[in-house]
């Protein structure tokens, strides 16, 4: 997936935050909560079971017909003044039909990057109205980590892995320093989180020291906590 964003715009897309409260908590709640039953079925079509995409896939579809019932014509105030507030429901129902399609066809990586436009869409969605909630500085982290996984590392200068691993690591802050709703209390939270933040500390810690083997084993490190903690909070 090409990230959405540059470097530099990623780390001051997280730079602000928004409160909610009334309706437009109701809305970004509600989202929130379909976007769970999404990260369930994104990860299920990128699993290579067709029976369990075909089943996570209905529930997210459940989930976002029931958003857009309530919210798909009548958006909360904070996107009144948002013109493209119904092509974004629209967007994300083109890819919920077209990945059921794909399962359906027995074509599970299609279906996996079809679901990956929906992170998107939502994702923009907030950034035209200035929202970013804990998703967003989840997939601005995703986007980063993707170029650094891109890289041919033994091309790669020290300064350009530097860069990377600074712009990482303030994204990984942010996500510690504004957490999700669900963290207070929960050990599971912390425990990935935990993980998390080790992966993406391994990573600057062997750039910061010039070890290329270090480099390449934190490099290869970096997904799978990243990838268990947004499965479940993400």
């Amino acid at each position: 997936m090409k990230p959405m964003l540059s470097l530099s715009a990623m780390a001051l897309l997280v730079g602000s935050t928004m409160a909610f409260a009334g309706p437009v908590q109701d809305f970004e709640t509600a989202l929130r909560a379909s976007y769970g039953t999404y990260r369930i079925a994104l990860f299920a079509t990128n699993s290579g079971d067709a029976a369990k995409s075909a089943k996570a896939m209905a529930g997210f579809a459940t989930s976002w017909a029931a958003l857009s019932a309530s919210y798909g014509t009548t958006p909360p105030p904070q996107y009144e003044s948002d013109a493209a507030y119904a092509e974004t429901f629209a967007a994300v129902q083109a890819q919920i039909d077209a990945a059921k399609a794909d399962i359906d066809a027995g074509a599970l990586p299609k279906a996996h990057e079809a679901l990956e436009g929906v992170r998107g869409a939502i994702g923009s969605l907030h950034e035209r109205n200035d929202i970013v909630s804990f998703s967003d500085r989840m997939n601005a982290y995703h986007a980063a980590m993707e170029e650094v996984l891109g890289l041919e590392l033994a091309a790669t200068d020290a300064v350009t892995l530097a860069e990377h691993a600074g712009v990482m690591g303030y994204l990984a802050a942010e996500i510690v320093r504004l957490p999700a709703p669900e963290a207070a209390g929960n050990a599971d939270y912390a425990k990935l989180q935990d993980a998390f933040t080790a992966s993406v500390k391994a990573y600057s810690d062997a750039v910061k020291a010039g070890d290329a083997a270090a480099i390449k084993a934190a490099v290869d490190g970096l997904k799978v906590p990243y990838s268990k903690f947004f499965l479940m909070f993400g």
